[in-house]
């Protein structure tokens, strides 16, 4: 219950509140301009009035009720926006529930939501910004007005400017349009920029003079393709003077120097090019050539950064093809806009690719500048993404080059991600490498790791044991081609831990690696698993057969006691078929002296 100061306060907003200021002004902007029906904004407006009486008594509970069935009504944002600008201490008092009060502070939340939604909605509203455009060409006053809502509007007032400018009946509002546009400032760069895909002369030409006032590097790269690559003398002309009014060192550069450039600074999340923070999405815009006009995309802010820098690296390939860095600053930026979890925005079509695809399509020329600027960012879902694509495509010679004075591939052992370190050791340990390197250490000691449960923390079980399959036979396949420079006895503990690990399949791999290792105990590890009773039978078959081999390879190093146990199950009658001729064929290869096997044969003889 609030308290009793509390509660004056509240009485005293609502007692300045009046009665709702409904009248033909307002019914006729809800009716006439939004086409919104009267019953059902009359209806809202019963419980917006509610709400705040209930909260003025101090009957949050009951506030609350009308404040979730106004909510759960689906009004038009534009009517709730209304609503609140003919009760200003109406909205005073919601603004201080959602301040101060715990019980109405979430519903209040989402009704001012809904009312910044529809202050968005109707400063964007086609037919409004087409009113003030047409204003533009009416009275100074009229012009000034209109300037200031179109500056309002930002960067949803050029298409209709645009469109303005190619109509040919409006030849006379010309002058006041273009005089306008640079007024809108910094939002407008994107649409113009956009819209320099024009055929139209005459509009393309306002643009490129529009972009040189507003003034904002952000368009340097735009302008300079115009420069390199437009057929028309003018309008090259004319995008080199927009340049040198914002920049001429620019004049310097070629626009895919420029335009990858503005990619990084869309990547960096710069300050500079960031869109609008007051709403949870952002506009990317096209040029939409059958229509001869300006569309427009909205996106989720959590990846407007990355999908742009996708698109300035576009642009930068379409004026240097050569310039490999755009692309791996396109991959780099995919990976990152896939790491939200949002699905690909609409525009990517049905069949655009995810960014794996394309990845493990570029090589590593490509990859390598990528994942170098993933480590130097700290950003371990790119660096993971980039170093399985490497991993996919990639032999010991691509993994291993240098992008600057760096490995990246090898600086990714030692990065701070588990996930990344383990990924980077199984592609460099898979490839096979035959030159020893600086790190290549790191090659064992993350695969040994990954084969145990050390990561189950951070990464989850389905997770961990996916790496520990794919590390074991890394292990194993190093093992079998005899590797020289990764010295696999770096992970004999950890190998022996997993002979006694309750995922067989892992037993089994890891009997098969220590099999190849010099060394008693990994021998003992083996032959230890396969006498082990309670061990599943595939296991422990699968385990002699090892067994067989590391004693091919290294004589035999045995205890007495296990070879008495393996002779055991040899001479035995009740032992399995498959299992007692696995075992004797390991005490073969361990090639003992012929007492034993002696024994065995008249064992068996008849008198």
């Amino acid at each position: 219950m609030a308290s009793k100061r509390f509660l004056v306060s509240l009485v005293a907003i609502v007692l300045g509140c009046g009665v709702l200021a409904w009248g033909e002004e307002l019914e006729e902007l809800l009716l006439h301009k939004y086409n919104i029906p009267i019953q059902k904004t009359l209806e809202w407006k019963d419980l917006w009035n509610d709400f705040l009486h209930t909260t003025a008594i101090g009957r949050f509970d009951l506030a609350k009720g009308y404040a979730q069935k106004l909510i759960e009504s689906d009004p038009d944002p534009k009517a709730v926006l209304a609503l609140s600008e003919s009760n200003l201490e109406g909205y005073r008092l919601l603004l201080k529930m959602n301040a101060d009060s715990e019980e109405l502070k979430e519903v209040s939340g989402k009704i001012l939501d809904l009312i910044e939604r529809g202050r968005f909605e109707r400063s964007t509203e086609p037919a409004i910004i087409n009113e003030e455009i047409k204003r533009l060409s009416s009275t100074i006053r009229g012009r000034l007005a209109a300037e200031e809502h179109l500056k309002n509007a930002g960067e949803y007032a050029i298409p209709f400017m645009l469109d303005a400018l190619a109509d040919e009946s409006r030849k006379d509002e010309f002058a006041n349009i273009t005089a306008a546009i640079p007024k809108i400032g910094r939002s407008a760069v994107r649409p113009l920029a956009a819209a320099l895909q024009t055929d139209n002369i005459a509009v393309k030409s306002e643009i490129l003079r529009a972009l040189g006032l507003l003034g904002y590097p952000d368009a340097l790269g735009y302008l300079k393709f115009v420069v390199d690559k437009d057929d028309s003398e003018t309008m090259r002309q004319l995008a080199a003077q927009a340049i040198e009014k914002i920049d001429p060192s620019a004049m310097k550069l070629p626009a895919g120097e420029l335009l990858f450039g503005l990619g990084e600074a869309y990547y960096n999340h710069a300050e500079s090019v960031a869109p609008s923070a007051e709403y949870s999405f952002a506009n990317i815009w096209f040029w939409d050539a059958k229509q001869g006009r300006l569309v427009r995309e909205e996106v989720d802010l959590k990846y407007f950064h990355e999908l742009m820098a996708m698109r300035c690296c576009e642009w930068a390939v379409k004026a240097d093809p050569d310039l490999g860095k755009a692309i791996a600053l396109w991959i780099a930026s995919f990976f990152k806009a896939e790491a939200p979890g949002i699905q690909q925005p609409d525009y990517f079509g049905t069949d655009h690719a995810d960014a794996m695809t394309y990845a493990t399509t570029a090589g590593p020329e490509y990859l390598h500048p990528a994942l170098d600027r993933a480590l130097k960012e700290g950003n371990a879902f790119v660096a993971l993404g980039v170093v399985e694509a490497l991993a996919a495509n990639a032999g010991e010679a691509s993994l291993l080059y240098r992008y600057g004075t760096e490995q990246p591939l090898v600086t990714a052992l030692s990065f701070q991600d588990r996930a990344v370190r383990y990924s980077a050791a199984i592609a460099l340990g898979q490839a096979g490498p035959n030159n020893e390197f600086v790190g290549s250490k790191k090659i064992v000691e993350n695969l040994a790791e990954a084969i145990t449960d050390v990561g189950l923390q951070d990464l989850g079980r389905e997770l961990t044991d996916s790496y520990a399959t794919r590390a074991v036979q890394v292990l194993l396949s190093l093992a079998e081609s005899r590797n020289k420079i990764v010295d696999l006895t770096g992970a004999q503990e950890s190998l022996i831990q997993v002979t006694k690990d309750p995922r067989t399949h892992l037993q089994i791999f890891a009997g098969q690696v220590l099999s190849y290792l010099p060394s008693p105990d990994a021998q003992r590890a083996v032959a230890a698993m396969g006498l082990l009773e309670t061990n599943q039978p595939e296991v422990r078959i699968a385990a002699f057969h090892s067994l067989a081999v590391s004693a091919k390879i290294n004589a035999n190093l045995l205890t007495d006691e296990q070879i008495q146990g393996l002779y055991s199950l040899v001479e035995s009658g009740k032992v399995e078929a498959k299992l007692r001729l696995s075992a004797a064929s390991a005490y073969g290869a361990l090639n003992l002296p012929s007492r034993k096997v002696k024994d065995l044969i008249l064992g068996q003889a008849k008198s």
